[in-house]
């Protein structure tokens, strides 16, 4: 089936790429995105965000290994369904270096801006995003065969950035979004959220002046 950047409770959307597939799957009460990723090459499996409903996330591995779970942010939505997936897989746990302590499963790899994390063959680039929490991380997968994926937890959405709770850590966010996001990539990057519906950064260009006039 096509893929469509969609994703309901039970109903796992499945993305094929040339050298990664992408599970995006919607668990807890938030409507939270999980996102497992698998190298097409060695079968590696790496989960970003155990969020809630740690069966239904061990249920999307098949019975295979999980080589390490990423964690977006501190926010207790994203790693609610952490411990018990850590506990059941033994696998590596990646944050954010400044959201670490907001975490109760220990992070064995607290990783930086331009820090990478390998999924088998292929590799996640780190974009540290300060604003919706201090150590708020996205996730670039630049597809040798076609446009950039970007997974962005709480970062960005559909229709503007991720909560923030003053003006200066707004405009921080805002910030790191345009330098960091929006001028280095390109209008057919893919970009998955947190919560909800997929978009691309063509889609949202066009109101970047406009998030930063209502404030939000």
């Amino acid at each position: 089936m096509t893929y469509r950047g969609r994703a309901t409770p039970g109903s796992p959307a499945v993305r094929d790429l040339p050298k990664l597939r992408v599970t995006k799957a919607s668990v807890g009460p938030m409507d939270n995105n999980a996102y497992l990723l698998q190298c097409r090459d060695t079968d590696e499996l790496v989960l970003i965000d155990a969020a809630a409903e740690p069966d239904v996330l061990l249920g999307l591995l098949g019975g295979q290994p999980l080589s390490r779970v990423i964690t977006t942010h501190r926010h207790r939505d994203h790693w609610s369904g952490l411990a018990q997936v850590v506990a059941a897989t033994g696998a590596e746990t990646v944050a954010g270096a400044d959201d670490v302590e907001g975490i109760p499963v220990p992070t064995s790899q607290p990783v930086h801006d331009a820090d990478t994390v390998a999924v088998g063959a292929s590799s996640l680039t780190v974009i540290h995003l300060v604003g919706h929490t201090p150590g708020s991380i996205a996730l670039l997968y630049d597809d040798p065969d076609g446009p950039p994926h970007l997974f962005t937890g709480d970062s960005l959405f559909p229709g503007g950035p991720g909560r923030t709770t003053s003006p200066e850590d707004f405009r921080s966010l805002m910030d790191d979004l345009e330098a960091k996001v929006f001028g280095p990539l390109p209008d057919e990057t893919w970009f998955y959220p947190g919560h909800g519906d997929d978009s691309t950064l063509g889609a949202e260009r066009p109101y970047l002046a406009e998030w930063r006039s209502r404030g939000w």
